[in-house]
């Protein structure tokens, strides 16, 4: 593929699949298939200046049942980031630490999910992104937790993508908890959320004049199969 951005021309860029497939992340061709979406809704950012966030850094940490303190070796989702986003800032969150990987545009911020706390003082940090990704823990509570420290600080026009729906881990997932993908969907069938917690619902409804566009895609893009990301879009 020929892309002639800025500086570009004729110059040619990989596709975020193969850049994913290169780097040995699951979000491309051999698992997920998440980067068939991206490249389509990311390519327009591809050569500005912005702000990328990405939560969970590396598969098999402690939604898998391993200590958080875990030994990392590698960041595959950020060399395809850094590559794919030339002029970006790319910032990583995990609960594990990864304040080993040096590169000039990405920074590292150590924070638990389980803390709405934790993510705010995190975002605090970050300049208001363009583009935000959740592949972190996958519980409920940890994806709505994070949504509701982060969403309102997504710059207007700004993209934010919750990925693994149609899983929670044992390890983390509280019982009673409205999933994630069942409170997107009563937005998107309702206009209004609904969750068992009356609170959590509250906070969700009041963000929804900041809300454009909720789509959520099941597993493989096949219809009939779980729902698996969504992507919200921020008016």
């Amino acid at each position: 593929m020929l892309d002639a951005g800025p500086g570009r021309k004729g110059r040619k860029m990989e596709n975020l699949t193969d850049l994913a497939d290169r780097y040995g992340s699951d979000k491309g061709s051999a698992k997920h298939r998440y980067t068939e979406l991206y490249h389509m809704l990311f390519h327009p950012y591809r050569q500005r200046k912005i702000t990328f966030l990405e939560m969970g850094l590396l598969i098999g940490g402690p939604e898998h049942g391993v200590d958080k303190d875990r030994k990392t070796g590698d960041l595959p989702s950020i060399r395809m980031w850094l590559e794919y986003f030339p002029k970006a800032r790319i910032h990583g969150l995990d609960v594990s630490d990864f304040s080993w990987f040096e590169d000039e545009r990405f920074t590292f911020h150590r924070c638990d999910m389980d803390s709405r706390d934790e993510i705010a003082r995190a975002a605090a940090d970050i300049p208001a992104p363009d583009i935000v990704i959740d592949d972190a823990s996958h519980a409920s509570h940890h994806q709505q937790n994070a949504f509701l420290e982060i969403f309102p600080r997504l710059k207007s026009g700004g993209l934010y993508v919750i990925e693994d729906l149609r899983w929670q881990p044992d390890t983390y997932e509280v019982e009673g908890i409205t999933k994630t993908a069942a409170l997107l969907r009563s937005y998107i069938d309702e206009r209004a959320f609904t969750h068992s917690d009356p609170e959590v619902a509250a906070r969700f409804n009041a963000l929804r004049p900041q809300i454009s566009a909720c789509i959520v895609h099941p597993v493989r893009y096949q219809k009939k199969r779980k729902d698996q990301v969504a992507v919200i879009h921020k008016r």
